[in-house]
């Protein structure tokens, strides 16, 4: 017993998610602000333009209120159980419903807001590179975006070989520079002023595309606020005491941090749509176009921080692949494993990127299809599950509401992000 109970403590100080428990409250601000304060927001404005300006701003609001609310759920349940730590989301689930249920309902969820994340990111990534070079050198000759994205995955062949969260220095400068390129967005937008001929009604004619849209909308509110899928994996690295525990300063680092996602969120989704209304790009930076080192260096602040937010979210991945390999298939945990599965990993999602560089509807798809569950409703069926409010209290009614709201921003969103897809991919020509 001793052997295995060592034997599982040197794959644990091995494995990136629980190799360090040194954690402080303000890592939990930064990370936290890294994975939510995404380069997502910079399609707020669009979604505002789809949704119109009732509904975006309630759905804003509202999503702001259930998130923040399961988020703390999440963080109450992380240490419901005195002595036991979920240090991961799947963990959560199978005290919850089940050692098998919990896993076939959590990881395959879990996986794919992982890959969605970093396939989204590593696309703003290039993209964002691409406008860098195209405003700074207007008159060079254009590059395709694939060379772009291949640049941008190049660090990340290097920065993924980083061990675990706390040794990732990145994510406090993404939590920094995405505060930047934020300010950037609204303030241009103002500076700018309010376009000619400004128009606010929906821009789809048919009644058809314009519902469709207003789905694919609520797919990229539900993107931006997601962040859900990774917030036990950073509780896990805050040390915990029986006087101490690790909620604590969780909360109040996700607190700062979602007082930051306010502040930056409602001025750029607002001041963007009021400034180009429903001819706004699904990036606003696309949209101010000047001064252009003003958006070069915006631009650049993006890479930045998308560089921080893939190297976040993939280090679950990385958590997932190596924890199957070591303790399932009793590989030896060596660099030699990590280095081998991690370049794979980067250099799978750097193919579908390059094959698929839809910006706008991967963030609306992902958002609705992946997010909406671990988000929205996921941490409410898990806290009926575990905590057992009583039937119709206060507790019971708001869990199923934002259960239900999840369910059906799952079902619709992707809806109108796939007919997005579908006939963009008409006219697109793949590796041009």
């Amino acid at each position: 017993v001793e052997e295995k109970l060592e034997k599982q403590t040197a794959i644990d100080d091995w494995l990136p998610i629980t190799s360090s428990r040194n954690a402080k409250w303000w890592d939990s601000t930064f990370h936290n602000v890294t994975v939510l304060v995404g380069a997502g927001m910079l399609g707020l404005p669009y979604a505002m333009a789809e949704l119109g300006w009732g509904p975006g701003v309630a759905v804003l609001v509202l999503s702001w209120i259930i998130t923040l609310y399961t988020l703390w759920q999440m963080i109450d349940m992380h240490e419901m159980i005195p002595g036991k730590r979920f240090d991961r989301y799947h963990e959560m689930a199978q005290q919850a419903f089940g050692e098998k249920l919990g896993l076939y309902i959590v990881v395959p969820q879990q996986l794919i807001v992982e890959v969605g994340v970093s396939i989204v990111y590593m696309v703003i990534g290039g993209k964002s590179l691409q406008m860098f070079h195209d405003t700074v050198c207007s008159s060079c000759n254009k590059i395709k975006t694939s060379y772009f994205i291949m640049i941008h995955a190049s660090v990340h062949f290097v920065l993924s070989h980083l061990p675990n969260f706390n040794s990732i220095g990145v994510s406090l400068a993404a939590a920094v520079v995405s505060l930047s390129y934020y300010t950037i967005a609204w303030t241009a937008s103002l500076h700018k002023g309010v376009q000619p001929n400004v128009q606010y009604g929906y821009r789809e004619k048919s009644t058809a595309g314009t519902v469709f849209n207003f789905f694919s909308a609520l797919g990229y509110v539900a993107f931006a606020y997601g962040g859900h899928h990774v917030v036990l994996e950073i509780q896990a690295t805050i040390p915990s005491t029986p006087e101490k525990p690790s909620k604590g300063p969780m909360w109040r680092g996700v607190v700062i941090a979602y007082i930051i996602v306010a502040l930056c969120y409602f001025p750029v989704a607002l001041i963007g749509y009021w400034i180009f209304g429903n001819s706004v790009e699904d990036n606003i930076l696309i949209s101010l176009e000047k001064p252009a080192w003003l958006i070069a260096l915006a631009n650049m602040f993006v890479v930045v921080h998308v560089i921080g937010s893939y190297q976040i979210s993939s280090r679950l991945v990385f958590d997932m692949i190596e924890a199957g390999l070591v303790k399932k298939l009793h590989f030896e945990p060596t660099r030699t494993l990590r280095f081998i599965t991690r370049n794979i990993y980067v250099a799978f999602t750097m193919f579908i990127v390059i094959t698929f560089p839809f910006f706008g509807d991967l963030l609306s798809f992902f958002g609705g299809f992946a997010f909406a569950p671990t988000t929205y409703f996921l941490p409410c069926m898990m806290w009926l599950a575990m905590k057992k409010p009583r039937r119709f209290s206060l507790s019971w009614w708001t869990n199923w509401m934002c259960i239900v709201i999840g369910v059906l921003l799952m079902v619709l969103a992707p809806i109108g992000a796939l007919r997005q897809i579908i006939i963009k991919a008409k006219t697109y020509g793949f590796y041009s």
